[in-house]
């Protein structure tokens, strides 16, 4: 892995002339992305983020922290937080912002802790891979929680990226699910290896919640399909 994501994010925080990330999917043309939107403020969050910020209770885990933006808000607020993510460069700038707890962490190797609350945010079901891999995410989650723990966490409806038929259908992949995309990264002439990343509409996320013994709430819509939800034992 090049690290790609965790570079662009180290090179902002290092003012090393930092670009625009260029993001592809396998059902979405390239697109740019600016380094800095991961480095935004509590005001500058969408309202779903600020919802599941506001949400949060106790001891924390934060998953996939990036440039550690939802940490350190919640740091702020006097908050216990251990915060992971799998790109060394994403930690390194997590720790020179100020973080007290940031560590390169895979969360299927996270061993002998417990949280009250475990946050998965911008499009939290991505890190689950597949449909097929997503039972053993939430059997990992789940070990995690503490009694009365909450497991909050966000991802899109993107059937609307499908054309639609006559009859109101969509031309959907037959083959698998139609959230199972590949993801490619473009950082300074370089290419990350392509990955996959899941989306999950609320409904496919309810029935694999069910079938590994957790409750599945939705606490919030946004805009563009996507919504925010609680799992729970």
């Amino acid at each position: 892995m090049l690290d790609l994501f965790g570079k662009a994010i180290l090179d902002f925080q290092t003012n090393n002339t930092p670009e625009d990330i260029i993001t592809e999917t396998s059902i979405s043309e390239a697109d740019e992305m600016s380094v800095a939107y991961l480095f935004r403020k509590y005001e500058e969050m969408p309202k779903l983020e600020q919802k599941a910020l506001q949400l949060c209770k106790g001891k924390i885990l934060d998953v996939g922290c990036g440039a550690g933006s939802h940490s350190l808000h919640l740091q702020e607020k006097d908050f216990e937080v251990t915060s992971i993510d799998i790109s060394e460069n994403a930690i390194k700038t997590c720790q020179a912002r100020g973080l007290k707890n940031a560590k390169v962490e895979n969360i299927l190797h996270l061993e002998n802790e417990k949280f009250d609350t475990i946050l998965l945010l911008m499009n939290g079901t991505g890190i689950f891979e597949n449909l097929a891999t997503t039972s053993k995410y939430l059997q990992k989650l789940k070990s995690l929680l503490n009694e009365n723990g909450q497991i909050l966490i966000d991802s899109s409806d993107i059937l609307y990226m499908f054309d639609q038929n006559e009859d109101g259908t969509f031309s959907v992949p037959a083959d698998n699910y139609y959230g199972e995309l590949t993801f490619s990264i473009q950082y300074k002439n370089q290419t990350e290896e392509d990955f996959p990343w899941l989306y999950l509409d609320y409904n496919t996320l309810q029935n694999a919640c069910q079938a590994n013994g957790l409750q599945c709430e939705l606490l919030f819509e946004g805009n563009h399909f996507d919504y925010l939800a609680k799992l729970f034992l």
